[in-house]
């Protein structure tokens, strides 16, 4: 079974920094190609996509909201996938969960998902 543990958030001031991990189990990102994304949820907010990386073609794709300030990458030797933010603003205050495409590379078939981890950003 495959699972995904999300890590790292907390409580950061407005103007700081964080760096969130996804660790997979159960599967192995070197033996084919894969997407792992990350996603987030405010209280009484809908799930927004922030963040993807598909090994298949090398990209990256971001939401317009954190263009700029966050980076997704991914060590596939250690099959994790890492949120690197910076400039944080209290909008970015959510619960993020990292997910997976089960069956390929697409970042647009995330759909096995992990536990999430809360960000807080106080102003």
């Amino acid at each position: 079974e495959v699972q995904l543990q999300a890590s790292g958030g907390g409580l950061v001031q407005a103007g700081g920094s964080m760096t969130l991990s996804c660790v997979a189990s159960g599967v192995t990102f070197d033996d084919h190609d894969y997407a792992i994304g990350w996603f987030r949820q405010a209280p009484g907010k809908e799930r927004q996509g922030v963040a993807c990386f598909s090994s298949s073609d090398g990209r990256a794709y971001y939401a317009d909201s954190v263009k700029g300030r966050f980076t997704i990458s991914s060590v596939s030797a250690k099959n994790t996938a890492y949120l690197q933010m910076s400039s944080l603003k209290p909008e970015d205050t959510a619960v993020y969960y990292c997910a997976r495409d089960d069956s390929g590379s697409s970042c647009l078939n995330l759909n096995s998902w992990g536990r999430g981890t809360q960000l807080t950003v106080s102003s």
